[in-house]
């Protein structure tokens, strides 16, 4: 295994190099094929009948790492990270650890919040140079809650290519286990380790219309927790941790419930995350109810408008059609306010 220091960040450039495209910016993207050691773990009977891997083009590929289970690694993301350049990774460490488990040497670099404005430029000219550049974190899709998402800015500014290897993501295994509704959720990531300021965010969160999905430390889940059902009212929520691994769990309750067995039990182990279920809807007004908004909007309207006018606006703030709500505000002026009929011209009297 190669240093994991940035002192080593050494390249070495290899040829076969061909054209392929053109980046937005003119800049030309090359497609070059790597001959790497064959990996005996990866070896199958028909192995002899696989065609051969087609060139990996140069420039940044966002790759997903497993959660927990390290078998969960796709086969695009080993063939990416083996014939990679270089892997910028949250923790050269951790990443070396999965590395080893498939019998991959490529060489990193450790890129986070700690170095990300050093190291980023170091990354941005080695893709200049038209070589490949893995972006991993220590679990899960890179960008999520980590400083990536400023290299790939900084790269497609250049007209750099950024691909991505799609993989295991915690906020999207955790909604699955939820239970709770999915076709409409709501990253919020790390909430503040402060009691006032956690609460603030939470009240600035309360009418989003969607399931939504925490990070949180094992140590302020409890308080956590419990400004949550303070805050957004006690929904239904999931707290999971230890997803893909062992030990997984998800514990489904009412916010209010959640807290007080987090409370008493004490902070848990592994990585967590918590989904809270959407704000309860308002029942549906029958059609007598919804009648009698759209007369009093009308009303309200029409006492500082014309009819045309507060008819106009009236539509657009219920989304109903301009022609219903004008025949309603008709039908409320009564016949003495309407509009005068056009008269007859000169050429037919």
């Amino acid at each position: 295994m190669t240093s994991d220091t940035p002192s080593d960040d050494r390249a070495t450039q290899r040829s076969g190099a061909s054209g392929a495209s053109k980046s937005p910016a003119g800049r030309p993207l090359q497609s070059r094929s790597r001959t790497v050691p064959p990996n005996p773990a990866s070896e199958s009977p028909t192995s002899e009948n696989v065609a051969p891997a087609p060139a990996l083009p140069a420039g940044l590929h966002i790759v997903a790492t497993p959660i927990g289970n390290a078998a969960d690694i796709t086969l695009r993301a080993l063939d990416v990270l083996r014939r990679a350049d270089l892997i910028a990774c949250e923790d050269t460490r951790v990443t070396g650890n999965l590395l080893m488990r498939y019998g991959i040497g490529t060489h990193r670099l450790a890129y986070n919040d700690h170095n990300a404005e050093r190291v980023r430029p170091l990354l941005l000219e080695r893709m200049r140079r038209n070589e490949i550049v893995a972006l991993v974190s220590d679990a899960g899709m890179p960008l999520v809650s980590d400083p990536g998402y400023k290299l790939v800015r900084a790269a497609l500014a250049e007209g750099l290519p950024v691909t991505t290897v799609p993989g295991a993501s915690a906020p999207l295994a955790a909604l699955a286990l939820s239970g709770l509704p999915s076709d409409r959720f709501f990253f919020a990531g790390f909430l503040p380790s402060r009691a006032a300021a956690r609460r603030h965010e939470l009240a600035g969160l309360a009418a989003v219309p969607a399931t939504i999905i925490f990070f949180e430390s094992a140590r302020r889940l409890g308080a956590a927790l419990g400004d949550m059902a303070a805050a957004l009212g006690d929904r239904p929520a999931a707290v999971a941790r230890e997803m893909t691994k062992r030990f997984e769990e998800v514990r489904r309750d009412k916010l209010s419930v959640l807290a007080a067995h987090y409370a008493a039990a004490g902070p848990p182990r592994g990585e967590i995350v918590v989904v809270v279920g959407p704000p309860a809807t308002a029942p549906a007004k029958n059609d007598t109810e919804a009648a009698a908004t759209l007369d009093d909007m009308l009303r309200e309207a029409l006492a500082g408008a014309s009819l045309r006018d507060a008819a106009a606006a009236v539509a657009v703030a219920s989304g109903l059609p301009r022609r219903a709500v004008y025949a309603r505000a008709l039908a409320l002026v009564g016949p003495r306010d309407k509009p005068p009929a056009d008269k007859p011209g000169d050429g037919e009297r």
